[in-house]
């Protein structure tokens, strides 16, 4: 009697589903299995390890939950593209000594507000009264001033929570409501992260693609017709492209949506105070909905913090199982950021102003250089190629590293996103020349 089983050279062994599912999942970090290989049919594998068919079954449905593998009937069970074990922060990318990195997607440092005031006045408050089990999860000034930027946004009523960071209280919201195997409409491209963590929680990503004013409503019809439980989205900012979502294309969205009332649908919002395009919300006319304001790119990412509104049923099951897990976001964190934001710390306009001014200076040189660029608002441009390995290879040849395409993308062309953040006006023509140049079709030789 065998207990294990080799596709492409790697032992599959495990008695019981656990081990089983653990093996593959072992052999997946470990890179023994690679993105794509088909693993055996249940029953064969059943056959191969001396198991009950039921076990491999169970097993193979733990993977798919955990993001590791994707089934598609008949044709069988295979490695995800990207496993939920190599996310597409993790891709390879070396940085030689002396570059300028572009690759990573973080606000001007130099834009941030200092925190010093800010934490030590949350420190005070807490020497008074510490914070102990069983007190308020929420610092009723944060979620009072949330609640008015939510109202001054148009964002419908709706109670608010508090989660560490946007992707947090997406995730919960999605666990919320949905289940393994649901299929979920997604930008494309998008947030990295965010497609990450749709396969790891075992959920389709559907591919939507977007212009400059946001997902193209035929491509989130498409998506609903074809039974995506949900639509996330990004208000302003979006990340690669700088889409924002204009009044006209709300309007368009929210009367598709109104023939899907089931529709969960997400709205991430973190160009508040850092764009100066106002926001269209989307949300509100479905049954279930949920709107995340991120600090992360206005006051720092380390701040760790995000409010969160939504249906109550919505918001009610996210906090359910907060409260199962961290059971609250620090509420030391939480009196800092409701000191930022009533102290006015971050000035709007002035980060708008040179967000917009650093983008707009390098869209315009791309354009003299006859390069095609998008980059509407936000930190990024994203910057169309016809092959992403040779154009970041050749950018950081000399001297500029670039984000590739794929940590982005689905089924969408390919690409490259520069974060130009905290790219100084003497960059920005020597940047420029080095993109059309890497963007030009390579030339090739013959030899006779």
């Amino acid at each position: 009697m065998l207990d294990e089983y080799s596709p492409a050279g790697y032992p599959i062994s495990g008695r019981g589903a656990a081990e089983i599912a653990a093996s593959v999942e072992r052999a997946v970090g470990d890179g023994a299995l690679a993105p794509g290989v088909l693993l055996p049919p249940q029953r064969e594998l059943a056959a191969r390890l001396g198991v009950n068919a039921n076990t491999v079954a169970a097993a193979y449905r733990t993977l798919r939950e955990r993001g590791v593998i994707e089934t598609a009937g008949r044709r069988g069970s295979r490695v995800r593209a990207r496993p939920a074990t190599a996310p597409r922060e993790a891709l390879p990318f070396a940085l030689p000594p002396g570059a300028r990195d572009l690759s990573l997607g973080n606000p001007d440092p130099a834009l941030l507000p200092p925190l010093g005031e800010a934490l030590a006045h949350a420190a005070a408050r807490a020497s008074r009264a510490p914070v102990l089990y069983g007190d308020e999860p929420f610092d009723e000034e944060l979620t009072a001033l949330a609640r008015e930027r939510f109202d001054a946004d148009g964002v419908p009523a709706g109670p608010v929570a508090v989660v560490s960071g946007a992707l947090d209280g997406i995730e919960r919201a999605l666990l919320a409501r949905l289940r393994p195997g649901d299929a979920v409409a997604v930008e494309d491209p998008g947030w990295g992260a965010l497609l990450d963590l749709v396969a790891a929680l075992g959920l389709r990503p559907v591919p939507c693609g977007l212009d400059g004013a946001g997902p193209r409503p035929e491509e989130v019809a498409r998506a609903l017709d074809a039974g995506a439980r949900a639509l996330v989205l990004t208000a302003r900012a979006q990340n690669p492209t700088g889409a924002s979502v204009t009044p006209a294309r709300a309007g368009e969205l929210r009367s598709l949506l109104a023939a899907h009332p089931g529709t969960l649908v997400i709205e991430d919002d973190h160009g508040r105070d850092i764009v100066s395009t106002p926001l269209a919300p989307v949300v509100g006319t479905t049954e279930h909905w949920a709107h995340a304001h991120s600090l992360a790119k206005s006051h720092g990412p380390d701040l760790r913090v995000a409010v969160l509104t939504g249906d109550r049923a919505t918001v009610d099951l996210v906090l359910g199982r907060q409260r199962l897990g961290p059971g609250w976001v620090s509420r030391l964190l939480q009196a800092a950021a409701a000191h930022l934001w009533r102290t006015g710390a971050v000035d709007p306009r002035r980060v708008a102003a040179a967000y917009d001014g650093r983008r707009r200076l390098l869209l315009t040189a791309l354009a003299e250089r006859g390069v095609a660029a998008r980059g509407g608002s936000g930190l990024n441009v994203w910057v169309p190629v016809p092959d992403e390995t040779r154009a970041v290879a050749q950018l950081l040849r000399v001297g500029w590293a670039v984000a590739p395409g794929a940590r982005f993308r689905l089924s969408s062309p390919p690409g490259v996103r520069l974060t130009v953040a905290a790219l100084a006006e003497t960059e920005t023509a020597p940047l420029a020349e080095a993109v059309a140049e890497a963007v030009r079709p390579a030339t090739g030789r013959r030899f006779g």
